[in-house]
């Protein structure tokens, strides 16, 4: 079902509607501050699961996770690096991405068996409010078959998926068509992903 919403606007009764199906199991598409993601319960290894499929992603690989907030995640993370704090104050909420160590919380379908979790606290408030009504963090791997190009629109969500998801969530086109960047700081700091930030933004916080 196509749903739009104001993504930096959103209307509390809709987001309500997106974060019931998703109790419910379902995987949602929606934008967020980059690309369209897809929204699912991380807790649910049947959501999880179905993810993957509609994906045709191997379950070998780790799925990233939506944050409104820091205390969102405290429970998902075992120790914090020294450099985490100042680089999370600088670039969230935005389109970074950090590799921590995962705490024994985090399902094994997100982490994949690595011990780490990539976790991402949007510049959107739509996901925002999202994740504060289930009370959870959310998936937020890209909105498209693995091997094809993200989505940055509902209609190209559609495309690929067609009337497999649950809701689509129409925000519009992506303000931001670059995926987030990624940086690892569960070892030596580095950029594992290039995208939204620059790298050079963030030489002097890896240091």
């Amino acid at each position: 079902m196509l749903l739009p919403v104001d993504p930096r606007r959103p209307d509390w009764g809709k987001v309500r509607r997106i974060a019931s199906a998703i109790r419910r199991g379902a995987v949602v598409a929606m934008p967020t501050d980059t690309v369209y993601g897809l929204a699912a319960n991380p807790y649910d290894d049947k959501a999880v699961r179905r993810l993957f499929r509609l994906k045709r992603r191997p379950e070998t690989k780790p799925i990233l996770l939506l944050i409104d907030g820091w205390q969102r995640l405290a429970p998902l993370v075992s120790t914090f690096p020294p450099r985490f704090q100042e680089i999370a104050s600088r670039f969230w909420p935005g389109p970074l991405t950090v590799i921590l160590p995962a705490s024994k919380s985090v399902p094994e379908l997100i982490t994949a068996g690595t011990d780490n979790v990539a976790v991402r606290c949007p510049g959107s408030p739509l996901i925002r409010m999202l994740s504060r009504s289930l009370r959870s963090p959310l998936t937020g791997t890209s909105a498209n078959l693995s091997g094809l190009a993200a989505a940055t629109t509902a209609k190209e969500v559609i495309r690929q998926f067609g009337a497999r998801l649950c809701y689509v969530v129409d925000g519009g086109r992506s303000a931001n068509r670059q995926v987030s960047t990624i940086v690892d700081l569960s070892g030596e700091p580095c950029v594992i992903r290039s995208g939204a930030i620059p790298i050079e933004e963030l030489d002097a916080y890896l240091r």
